[in-house]
């Protein structure tokens, strides 16, 4: 669906779009906040909270099975999301996206089964490979480039191919929330109560996911749409203010927790480069796990 633009609504349609009364899909986005922190953030939670004597290590356990439910859940969503939005694309760039967002979210699972498994024999998230106290007894010493290529599949490969489909579709279905001035709506209490849990998802996003970029691009996208649709007469209706409120909110919560770990230098080594975005889990495994184990209660 990202090779090729969406396919323009004719007018005759797109009238009877802006003509009917806009309504607030509080069941879409109440089921892609329950899945979302359900799944998704879920499997990253149990990844490092989890006991790993549950299940085998040579077998999955539960943060992979949450991972499964989320890379098909999340694949769902946004077919449904497509068929509420008023443009649409052509099926093959549907089925070219949805494959896309399948292999990515494959390797994802892959590349964190490996690592909640380094994370036993002491992996630290916040150092990289090679920098890692458990890479550097790894012998033959050829090894670690293997590891550092399961990194790439996981960080870059995968990541590219899950996160770019998912905001293109976003900015999809923003782009086609729209109403006349004259049905202007404000957002109901029920996205007020969402607006929250859907910001902080946003803001697990860009840091877990490392998408600042993508998360930025997608608003100064959105705001220009905006903008031009104003010229038109159109303003936004209140599934377009819950989706820019929500991606606002999720900027600023980006800001404060970049602004709490500024002058950390592990962290900056970790993520080196203009754009400073910490991920929450070498967070934790650099400043809360390791006081955890140090505790006298951790060695009972």
């Amino acid at each position: 669906m990202f090779l090729f633009c969406s396919r323009p609504v004719g007018s005759a349609e797109m009238d009877s779009v802006l003509t009917s009364k806009p309504r607030f899909h509080l069941d879409l986005w109440l089921c892609f906040t329950l899945q979302t922190w359900i799944l998704d953030v879920g499997h990253s939670v149990a990844t490092l909270v989890l006991s790993a004597d549950w299940v085998p290590l040579n077998r999955p356990g539960t943060a992979e099975y949450l991972h499964i439910l989320s890379n098909i859940s999340t694949s769902l969503f946004l077919l449904r999301m497509l068929e509420r939005s008023p443009r649409k694309l052509p099926p093959i760039a549907v089925h070219l996206g949805i494959i896309s967002i399948v292999t990515g979210t494959s390797l994802h699972l892959v590349a964190d089964s490996v690592t909640q498994r380094l994370l036993l024999i002491g992996y630290q998230l916040h150092l990289s490979v090679r920098e890692n106290p458990v890479m550097k007894s790894v012998r033959p010493s050829s090894l670690v480039d293997t590891f550092e290529l399961l990194l790439h599949f996981d960080d870059t490969l995968g990541h590219l191919l899950w996160y770019v489909p998912l905001f293109l579709v976003l900015f999809l279905f923003f782009s086609g929330s729209f109403c006349r001035r004259k049905q202007e709506e404000k957002m109901p209490p029920a996205g007020w109560m969402l607006l929250a849990p859907n910001a902080a998802y946003y803001w697990f996003l860009i840091t877990e996911g490392q998408t600042f970029i993508l998360f930025i691009f997608t608003l100064f996208a959105m705001t220009a749409t905006v903008m031009h649709q104003r010229r038109r007469g159109l303003v936004l209706d209140s599934n377009g203010l819950f989706m820019l409120y929500s991606f606002s909110a999720a900027l600023f919560l980006v800001a404060v927790w970049v602004a709490c770990l500024w002058r950390d230098g592990v962290l900056r080594k970790k993520h080196p480069g203009l754009i400073y975005v910490p991920q929450p889990r070498a967070v934790f495994t650099l400043h809360l796990r390791n006081h955890t184990s140090s505790s006298p209660s951790s060695s009972i």
